[in-house]
């Protein structure tokens, strides 16, 4: 990997950390910016850079830096009721970023970022019914219903920026003659 790659990897994982900040601290799962920032990772990034920076922001989590909502940290994070969630940012940021690798219109990219969205909803559900034995239907209720029309509305916002960023990364990669 080029020092380019590491520091779009470390540009993301920041952004992903500076998401987590703006929250709206609700129970049991937060309602935050994080969202955005990891579709728009894969979109960019593509899907192992977008995978690798998620997986850069859960890692400075675990070591203790202060990266997620509301200036969290630890495994505790992790193997808590919203911890499902932040393990999907690393799949659905690889998923949409192999998509968004093959597919350049905006609906093609809206379409692989809603895909992402369901993925992280799969993961983070799972987890919360886990952790605080909630069954499904409480669990949706919880855990998905309130995020999804604020989280569709990242997907629009981020697909839309995706499809006028993409152009310039490229642009600039090529006429640095980098790659």
């Amino acid at each position: 990997m080029k020092t380019r790659d590491l520091v779009l990897i470390a540009l993301f994982a920041a952004l992903t950390a500076i998401g987590a900040q703006i929250a709206i601290p609700i129970k049991p799962v937060p309602f935050t910016f994080q969202l955005f920032f990891v579709l728009l990772s894969g979109a960019l990034l593509g899907s192992l850079r977008g995978g690798l920076s998620q997986l850069v922001y859960l890692g400075l989590g675990v070591i203790g830096l202060p990266v997620f909502a509301g200036g969290t940290s630890g495994v505790g994070v992790l193997v808590g009721p919203s911890g499902g969630y932040l393990i999907g940012f690393v799949v659905a940021a690889f998923v949409v970023g192999a998509i968004c690798d093959v597919v350049r219109s905006f609906v093609g990219t809206l379409i692989a970022m809603v895909l992402g969205v369901f993925i992280i909803y799969m993961f983070g559900l799972a987890q919360l019914m886990i952790v605080t034995k909630l069954a499904f239907v409480p669990a949706l209720s919880a855990g998905v219903f309130p995020f999804i029309p604020f989280d569709l509305l990242k997907a629009a916002i981020a697909a839309g920026l995706a499809g006028r960023l993409k152009p310039v990364v490229f642009t600039s990669e090529i006429s640095q003659g980098t790659s």
